[in-house]
């Protein structure tokens, strides 16, 4: 059973950062995509980052271009995202996601993780 669990997510000023992990087991994700989604209140789910699974290709969404660095160590089965400059409109949950022998998609993902928090705030 595929499991992916998220932690590093917490409260932090504008400004700051906050470095996300996601642990998956259960299967080896060396030949799939690794990324995170993000769900602000009464919002849809949407499409943060991703990373090919050799770590050679990388998409962002244009919000956070230039602030966040997705990065992934296959030896780990871990993935992560590097969040620097916070801002408050970052607040959401961040939640990893897997696509099976491809890329990545921005509208939907084989597998998720259960979420974790990030609150951007003074």
């Amino acid at each position: 059973q595929v499991q992916l669990v998220e932690s590093g997510g917490g409260l932090v000023q504008p400004g700051g950062s906050l470095r996300l992990s996601c642990t998956a087991s259960g299967r080896t994700f060396s030949r799939d995509g690794l990324g995170w989604f993000r769900q602000a209140p009464g919002k849809e789910r949407d499409f943060v980052a991703a990373i090919s699974w050799a770590g050679i290709s990388t998409a962002y969404a244009d919000s956070v271009k230039g602030r966040f660095t997705i990065s992934r160590d296959n030896a780990k089965n871990t993935v992560y995202l590097q969040m620097d400059s916070l801002k408050p409109e970052d607040t959401a949950v961040y939640y990893c996601a897997v696509w099976m022998y491809t890329y990545y998609r921005t509208d939907t993902a084989d597998y998720w993780g259960q979420g974790t928090q990030v609150t951007v705030s003074s």
